[in-house]
């Protein structure tokens, strides 16, 4: 099917699945690392400059 390069076709293919899968769990990680340190300083009481005084 991939003639005498099919090897290198599909370990690139492979590699490529790989890397995006590992930079999209780690952006669901560090995502919700952000938002657990983000709900750490709010419940501190710590808040925005852009949320304004009434907030």
């Amino acid at each position: 099917m991939f003639g005498e390069h099919g090897f290198f076709i599909l370990a690139c293919y492979g590699v490529s699945a790989f890397t995006l899968g590992a930079l999209a769990l780690w952006t669901v990680l560090d995502g919700r690392g952000v938002r657990r340190r983000l709900d750490e300083l709010e419940a501190r009481g710590v808040r925005r400059r852009s949320a304004g005084r009434d907030a």
